[in-house]
C-alpha cells in the first residue's frame, strides 16, 4: 500500500469519565499525530450503546483527516492514544473511556492479518453514529464499491441519536 496522502474517516466515541471532554481531547490528540492533517470534525452526537444496554449513552463524532502513512501506522497511533486515555476492554461493545476506529481509509477495502484492522470498518454501514456524523463532514464520500455513503443513511438500524454540540468545539 502506498504512503501517499489518504482521506480517512475516524470514529471517536466515549461513555465514561466525562465523555464529551474525552471525545474533544481525543480529537485534539488525533490532530497532533505525525503525518496527519485534520480537515473536518463533525458535531458531537449522543447515541444509545450498541452492546449491553446497562451502560451510559455514548458521545460520538467523526473526523476527516489527511494521512500520509499506512493503515497499520494509523491503527498503531490511534491505539496509543486509547492507551494514553486509559482504555480498558472490559467487555465486548461495553463501556469505554475512548474508542478510536478507522472507518474508511481512502476508498480502499482491505482485510489485514491484524484482527483489529478491517477497512471499511465492518459495522460502519449499519451505525447511525458513524454514518450521520460522517455525512455531515464528507457528504459525497464514495465507498470502495463506488456507492455513495449517503445511500446507507436510511438503512441504519435506528435513528435514535441526537446532536448535542455543533462542530465548533
Amino acid at each position: 500500500m502506498s504512503q501517499t496522502n489518504h482521506s480517512v474517516l475516524v470514529g471517536v466515541g466515549s461513555n465514561l469519565d466525562s465523555p464529551i471532554e474525552q471525545v474533544i481531547a481525543a480529537i485534539s490528540n488525533v490532530e497532533k499525530l505525525p503525518l496527519t492533517t485534520l480537515l473536518a470534525k463533525s458535531s458531537l452526537y449522543e447515541s444509545l450503546p450498541q452492546g449491553p444496554q446497562d451502560q451510559e449513552k455514548f458521545i460520538n463524532a467523526v473526523v476527516l483527516i489527511k494521512y500520509e502513512g499506512s493503515p497499520e501506522q494509523l491503527l498503531f497511533a490511534l491505539q496509543k492514544i486509547e492507551q494514553h486515555f486509559g482504555r480498558v476492554r472490559r467487555r465486548h461493545w461495553g463501556e469505554r473511556v475512548i474508542d478510536l476506529d478507522i472507518l474508511f481509509f481512502g476508498h480502499q477495502s482491505v482485510s489485514y492479518q491484524n484482527p483489529d484492522l478491517t477497512i471499511p470498518h465492518p459495522h460502519a454501514l449499519k451505525r447511525d453514529f458513524v454514518i450521520l456524523p460522517a455525512l455531515e463532514i464528507a457528504p459525497n464520500w464514495l465507498l470502495p464499491s463506488n456507492e455513495k455513503l449517503s445511500y446507507y443513511s436510511d438503512q441504519c438500524l435506528n435513528h435514535q441519536i441526537k446532536v448535542i454540540a455543533p462542530n465548533d468545539y
